[in-house]
């Protein structure tokens, strides 16, 4: 159990440190750690072949690697498969399958992965198109600090979008946008507070 512990800890670790180049000797530890389950070993070596980072771009084995983190939960695996059905990369483009991984990975509490089902509810992709809905997931992003879920509520209320016009709440959205680095959230937060609201 400790070796399971520590070989995670050490994932998870590696995890935030991906952004440099990692060694082979890196690379083989979440090759092990995934082969032995460990499902952020298996999200996170999902996305070096996603990325082609430190190994050859392979959507099939990335898809793979994903498959398995997620079936254990593993958040980060469920909202990247959604975006890899979203976007159409290593598989065909399917919002309806996207709809399916980002709900599971929101349901966890992912902010990114709400956001996007709010945005597929806006746009009617995989799913009926309905704001009210939209407002309900960019709501549970925002609530989080998620910027562009706050952004995007700021802009829903300003017109009223699946709720009722409120342009003093639609200030508020956009102030907290703003102060979580949206310069068009501060733009919008200026315009707003010059009119009085």
């Amino acid at each position: 159990m400790l070796i399971k512990i520590v070989i995670s800890v050490f994932c998870s670790i590696l995890l935030f440190s991906t952004a440099k180049a990692l060694t082979p000797a890196e690379v083989q530890a979440y090759r092990l750690a995934a082969d032995r389950g460990d499902a952020a070993a298996q999200s996170t070596l999902g996305t070096l072949y996603e990325k082609g980072q430190n190994v050859r771009q392979d959507y099939a084995e990335a898809i793979k690697w994903y498959h398995l983190a997620a079936d254990k939960g593993n958040v980060s695996a469920l909202y990247n498969l959604g975006m890899l059905h979203a976007e159409g990369r290593g598989v065909p483009q399917n919002y309806v399958e996207a709809v399916k991984w980002f709900r599971l990975a929101a349901d966890k509490g992912d902010a990114a992965a709400q956001s996007n089902l709010g945005k597929l509810y806006e746009k009617g992709k995989g799913v009926r198109q309905d704001n009210t809905e939209a407002v309900k997931w960019y709501t549970l992003a925002a609530d989080q600090g998620y910027a562009a879920a706050q952004y995007i509520l700021g802009s829903f209320y300003a017109n009223g979008n699946g709720v009722r016009q409120d342009k003093s709440v639609a200030k508020e959205w956009y102030g907290k946008s703003c102060d979580n680095g949206i310069q068009e959230g501060c733009d919008k937060y200026r315009e707003l507070k010059e009119k009085g609201f």
